[in-house]
């Protein structure tokens, strides 16, 4: 899986850092970023309320390695 978050579109609510707290963070400007790659699943976009995370089926080199 691979994960975009548009960071134009993030108002930094936290919810994706609160359910998926491996996974996301909010940096120090109140963005939304990406933890780890590895744990991404296709449910985590949901969290999102204004759509500024996607997730794709395409395998990150990460992921491939493992």
């Amino acid at each position: 899986m691979k994960c975009n978050i548009e960071e134009s579109q993030c108002i930094g609510c936290g919810a994706c850092a609160a359910v998926y707290a491996d996974t996301f963070e909010i940096n120090e400007k109140g963005i939304s970023v990406l933890k780890d790659e590895s744990t991404v699943t296709p449910d985590m976009a949901d969290i999102c309320p204004v759509g500024a995370i996607t997730i794709t089926e395409e395998e990150t080199e990460e992921q491939a390695a493992a």
